[in-house]
């Protein structure tokens, strides 16, 4: 009694029409609960439910007929026996006549009807039932948007689910769905009736069937949404695109031929309007009506079809263009419109699907023949009329399309123009019979007709993609016996000589573009053409290759002709290696890779460097074996220049090894990569570099050493970074072996002494100029391969290798302290249990780094003297950066290199990293000092702490950047670093407390300032989301921090970064209430940076901002509405148009705030 008396309550509740839908919502879940554990049945339910579904009050009857059905549309997956469901769909669809209670009958009968055949299924007869009576109770056009969309859902379920049973209803379901979709407009409902319309034609087939005879007026209805034109009102959560609706209503207008004589001629009308949107969609339904009719149906329309769209490519305004920048990448002859281009997918469709229904009449088209007639008026294409052009563009790109679709339309097309095209260039005779043959016998000696070579390059290009580029056809489908093969063959060797005559004639000038772009697309097509069936001999072969190589090393001064004749060039060989020729391949690698390879050890050559290194690249895209002749002549001529750089200091070894180098890292070395497993030639590029240096003992490195230098530790480091462990632990132990021979670094002495570095003699001033420059290489390129390890790598002496990284450190190499970095990022936490004395733990390595005396206590040295360090002090790498030392490049150098190291730990989620943070924050605080030394003009001691407190603040501020920033040169993906996820957004969530607390405590200008620095460059690099979520703490500290950073012309580029965090805050609506709290302060901010003079993109995007904040509520911008108008009238000014226009846009936008009404 007491879980009916709940019942009770949940139906009462829901029933009840003052209850919020809150309440509802939850009494429709307990009783689905209680529903599908058994613990109530759907029996006692109704039972219960009895007064609420029968009572005469329409109001509680309609909702409990409507919770009934709710419930058996979550009870879907239910199981009900067979009594259950009859009862339930036979009271449902009685309910249909009520039209008080119509919403929940057809969510019942909807949710019953759906129902699989496993769990419990409506019978055929009672889907019958259901279908009689919602076609005689219900007027759908009547009802309101859900509930119409309802009965074409039942509609539909019906039609796909029970078709034998409503099949019987015949006229009287045809006249019925007839009246219910009459006049319907919304979008989402007419997707299902487009969609009932299809369904209804596949289940009335026959021509004679109930469908026949309504097949106009269902048409009418159909026809009126034609061509849809559908734009919902912004706001309506309205998820069907016009698109969608466009296709629904062709499947249904191609569902059946019986709507045949009323589709196609109102598809022919719209195409002849002059609207864009129904000329495109009128040939799209007319090419999927012309296939689903049939033949028999739509031949009597052929001709008519063809009319209108010839009609529509011939009278759409397009542009002819055979310039250098369309034909580079994918010109046709012209820019199509979008009507042009639909128009010709129709072709291409409609001829591939049945070529016999159009092909004649494309073949047999009076225009298209006197085109073709007429080309012999003009020789040049600066000659031909612009309508000319037009209509030469067009009859080229449709017999393309014709030819392309199949074999037979190729002989079809091939038969009725080639041979005309062959007697326009005179490159045929006729014999006694009338037959076309080769003239073997031309002089060509004039210009070639351009309007029948151009039409000829279109067939050959149609056969060529027909060959090679369809997916079923393959060479050895294709029979050579083919006609249109033939009549190709024989005239194959004139074409060659025609084509390359245009290029011997052609000159830089503009007006020879067209012939220029002819003759080389002409050229690579007859040498794509694959031998199995179209062979061309091996000597015509190599003729066109030398050719277009000629024009790459003598023609460079003219671009377009270079350009694609070394696109050509490409093609070729890329068509030779996917057609496996081998004879072709020969060929290719003996007249092009080698000669393009030769140049690179040519000094006084005429092809400027940068040509040859991009011919170079663009040439080992072709192939796998032409890429690695290719890598192997780039290595050796790497090795050349370096030899020459080493030995003799050549300035010009220099430049092109440099390019060189650059050439390798950033064009072949990922083309190797993605080739598959050549680990093994990369490889053997990092032991040669490696070979060279031990051999080259005397380094005579000058003029640009620094950026060869970079150029070599890059492709160091993608050399060994994409090589397997073992490969690296080879290229290691090379290095090591070259590092051990160099007499600067004392790795002897460093295997003896574990618990100092001695350096004797270091001066604060001194740095890596008192390495040689041999020495200097040597160091930089191990930490370089040590970077791009893998964490199982093998390094020999560890612990040696890092003590040395330190001491290099310290004499400001950079590269030692990444590197340290990536070892301590990379290094095992925990010790296999195997003592080696080259083997290290992290956690030893962080002792070696953090606790070795970076001095010899024994030893009075210079450094101890010269540094400032006391006799009790103690100088490890911690005690430098908090002042151990006096010198300002020592105290620098070693925060940059603790920065490296912890970015290593924080990667991988060490908690050392917190100590790390906390020295750089020691030294930003240490800042102070600043402020309280006094400013006397002849204290040079003075002055010269407080640069050296300067110096250290702003390098600790730096060290957060280095933390937080993604780098590319090391501590990466690519280089094999461990990262765990979230790493940045946890640093953040640690490090803001500090710093806002130590900003919030300061009460020095300097150390202020100091600390705004760092807290910006930690946010400028966290994720906007980890932002977000401290939004109310973070918008205040931005604010100051921008006012902060502004007073500096230095901090322009961590103004700009900070800057467009806020931007972000400002645009997301995730930020937006704490925004709106801090409205003012905001726009007080934004309003000063407009006029920011160090940086144009600050004035821009702080303009941008206040535009972004034009959106907030009215209460609360609007007084400042004056204050944004007079900053942004003096941006109207501004040198730079971006910031003039976004000073428009943000005076618009502000200004429209005075007609705007309060929105509470």
């Amino acid at each position: 009694m007491a879980q009916l008396s709940q019942l009770t309550q949940y139906i009462e509740s829901y029933v009840d029409p003052s209850r919020s839908s809150t309440q509802q919502a939850a009494s429709v879940g307990a009783i689905t609960y209680l529903l599908k554990n058994d613990m109530l049945t759907l029996e006692t339910l109704v039972r219960e439910m009895g007064m609420y579904l029968t009572t005469t009050d329409s109001i509680i009857r309609a909702r409990g007929i409507l919770l009934l059905g709710e419930l058996l549309t979550l009870l879907a997956s239910k199981r009900l026996d067979n009594a259950t469901i009859h009862s339930l769909i036979s009271f449902f669809a009685d309910k249909l006549a009520d039209w008080r209670a119509l919403r929940g009958a057809l969510v019942g009968c909807l949710a019953l009807l759906k129902r699989k055949s496993n769990i419990g299924r409506v019978t055929d007869n009672d889907a019958r039932a259901v279908a009689q009576a919602c076609l005689e109770n219900v007027q759908v056009q009547s009802l309101g948007q859900h509930d119409r969309k309802l009965c074409f859902e039942i509609l539909e379920c019906l039609l796909d689910h029970y078709p034998e049973s409503v099949a019987s209803l015949g006229d009287d379901l045809v006249y019925g769905i007839c009246g219910a979709i009459d006049g319907e407009k919304d979008p989402r409902c007419l997707m299902r009736t487009f969609h009932i319309v299809e369904i209804l034609a596949r289940l009335f087939p026959d021509p004679s069937g109930p469908l026949a005879s309504f097949a106009g007026d269902l048409f009418d209805i159909l026809g009126c949404y034609f061509p849809i034109h559908f734009t919902h009102p912004q706001g309506e959560d309205v998820d069907v695109k016009r698109d969608d609706l466009s296709r629904a209503l062709m499947l249904a207008f191609s569902s059946t031929p019986l709507f045949e004589p009323f589709a196609i001629p109102l598809l022919l009308e719209k195409l002849s309007s002059s609207l864009p949107l129904a000329k495109v969609d009128s040939l799209k339904y007319l090419s999927n009506c012309l296939l689903k009719y049939g033949d028999d149906r739509m031949e009597k329309h052929v001709e008519a079809i063809w009319s209108s769209v010839k009609e529509a490519i011939f009278c759409s305004e397009q542009e002819p263009m055979l310039s250098l920048a369309s034909e580079l990448q994918e010109g046709v002859g012209f820019q199509e419109n979008e009507i042009v281009t639909e128009a010709f997918i129709f072709l291409q469709r409609v001829i591939l699907e049945n070529g016999g229904l159009l092909l004649s009449s494309i073949v047999g088209d009076k225009d298209i023949n006197m085109i073709v007639n007429s080309v012999t008026s003009f020789r040049s294409y600066n000659d031909i009329p612009l309508q000319s052009k037009h209509k030469l563009c067009t009859v080229g790109r449709i017999l393309y399309v014709s030819a392309k679709a199949s074999i037979a339309c190729c002989n079809r097309v091939f038969e009725s123009f080639f041979f005309r095209l062959m007697d326009t260039l005179r490159l045929s005779v006729r014999n006694s019979s009338g037959d076309c043959l080769p003239n073997y016998d031309y002089v060509f000696s004039e210009r070639f007709n351009f309007g029948a070579l151009y039409l000829c390059t279109e067939l050959l290009a149609a056969c060529i993609d027909l060959v090679v580029g369809a997916e079923e056809l393959t060479p050895k489908s294709v029979s050579a016996q083919e006609s249109w093969c033939c009549m190709l063959h024989s005239f194959s060797s004139l074409l060659i000589k025609a084509f390359s005559s245009v290029l011997d004639a052609s000159t830089d000038k503009d007006a020879y573009e067209a012939d220029i772009y002819t003759g080389v697309k002409g050229l690579q097509i007859l040498a794509n053409f694959p031998g199995e069936f179209f062979p061309i001999s091996k000597s015509i072969f190599e003729n066109v290759l030398l050719t277009f190589t000629s024009i790459i090393v003598e023609d460079f001064n003219k671009t377009l002709l270079w350009k694609l004749a070394l696109k050509a060039l490409v093609q070729i060989g890329s068509f030779v290696d996917r057609f496996h020729e081998s004879e072709k391949a020969l060929s290719y690698n003996v007249v092009v890779v080698e000669k393009i390879v030769s140049l690179m050890f040519l000094d006084d050559f005429g092809l400027p460097f940068q040509l040859r290194l991009e011919v170079l690249s663009d040439i080992g895209t072709t192939g796998l074996n032409v890429m690695l002749k290719i890598v192997q002549g780039l290595e050796d001529a790497i090795f050349a220049n370096l030899s020459e750089v080493y030995v003799h200091g050549n300035l010009n070894s220099t430049k092109a090894a440099v390019q060189l180098l650059k050439c390798y890292s950033n064009k072949l070395l990922p083309g190797i990569l993605k080739a598959g497993d050549f680990e093994d030639v990369l490889s053997r590029f990092a032991v040669n570099i490696w070979n060279q240096i031990e051999h080259s003992m005397a380094f005579s490195v000058g003029a640009q050493e620094n950026e060869l230098l970079n150029a070599t530790m890059t492709a160091m480091k993608l050399a060994v970074g994409s090589c397997s462990e073992g490969s690296q632990g080879k290229i290691i132990e090379k290095a090591y072996s070259v590092l051990s021979s160099c007499n600067s670094f004392p790795l002897k002495e460093f295997m003896s002494i574990t618990t100092a570095v001695q350096l004797e003699g270091l001066q604060p001033t001194q740095d890596l100029e008192c390495f040689s420059y041999r020495d200097k290489w040597v160091i930089t390129l191990f930490a370089s391969a040590i970077i791009a390890i893998h964490p199982r790598t093998h390094i020999p002496n560890i612990r040696v290798v890092l003590q040395l990284f330190m001491m290099s450190l310290l004499k400001g190499h950079i590269p030692a302290a990444q590197a340290m970095g990536s070892m301590v990022n990379k290094l095992c936490p925990k010790s296999n249990g195997v003592e080696i004395s080259s083997t290290c733990t992290l956690e030893e390595a962080l002792d070696i780094i953090f606790k070795t005396s970076l001095w010899d206590s024994h030893n009075e040295g210079s450094l101890k003297r010269c540094s400032g360090i006391g006799e009790d002090n103690e100088m490890g790498l911690t005690n430098l950066c908090m002042g151990a030392s006096n010198s300002k490049l020592l105290r620098v150098r070693a925060i940059e290199g603790l920065a490296w190291i912890g970015k290593g730990l924080l990667l991988r989620g060490h908690e050392k990293v917190k100590d790390i943070t906390m020295i750089f924050l020691r030294c930003l605080l240490s800042s102070g000092g600043i402020d309280i030394l006094p400013l006397s003009q002849g204290s040079l001691e003075n002055n010269q702490e407080q640069d050296v407190l300067l110096s250290v603040a702003q390098s600790a501020a730096d060290a957060f950047h280095i933390l937080m920033s993604d780098s590319e040169i090391c501590l990466n993906k690519r280089f094999h670093a461990n990262i765990r996820p979230l790493y940045k957004q946890r640093f953040f969530s640690s490090v803001l407390p500090i710093l806002v607390s130590s900003i919030a405590e300061s009460r020095l200008s300097k150390t202020r300032s100091m600390l705004y620095r760092a807290l910006a460059l930690v946010i400028s690099d966290t994720p906007l989301i980890a932002v977000l979520s401290e939004a109310k703490k973070i918008i205040p500290l931005i604010l100051d921090g921008l006012s902060v950073l502004s007073m500096n012309i230095l901090d322009k580029d961590i103004l700009y970064n900070l800057l467009l965090v806020l931007s972000g805050i400002l645009t997301d609506k995730n930020g937006q209430e704490t925004v709106v709290d801090n409205a003012h302060i905001i726009i007080n901010c934004l309003t000063g940076l407009v006029g920011y003079p160090h940086m144009m993109v600050v004035r821009e995007t702080a303009i941008q901002c206040l535009v972004a904040m034009s959106r907030l509520p009215h209460a609360r911008i609007y007084p400042m509405r004056t204050q944004v108008l007079r900053s942004v009238q003096q941006a109207l000014d501004d040198p730079k148009r971006a910031v003039r226009y976004e000073a428009v846009r943000c005076r618009q936008a502000w200004a429209s705030t005075a007609s705007r009404s309060f929105h509470f």
